[in-house]
């Protein structure tokens, strides 16, 4: 999400900054596009950042033998955290 909202904030930014040619006395709407543009640029990193972060996983083999059978069982775990369980 954050990586979308800095594509967006960027986006917004630089037609600010180099579409619209529109002068106001009490606001510099090129400076408003490029503090934008840095700000999604920031996002963008940060989310890459966090979603790199994020990632984890474990995984479990368990291995035994069934004494009714005598075949050997394989049981295997694969864990992978969510961002969205680690957050409190």
């Amino acid at each position: 999400m954050s990586i979308g909202f800095g594509i967006f904030l960027f986006a917004v930014g630089a037609i600010l900054a180099f579409a619209v040619n529109v002068t106001l006395d009490w606001i510099a709407l090129s400076t408003v596009g490029y503090i934008l543009m840095a700000a999604g640029v920031v996002m963008i990193l940060m989310g890459a950042v966090l979603m790199a972060r994020k990632r984890s996983s474990v995984t479990t083999q368990h291995t035994h033998v069934d004494p009714a059978s005598g075949e050997a069982v394989t049981r295997r775990e694969s864990i992978a955290s969510d961002p969205v369980d680690d957050r409190v």
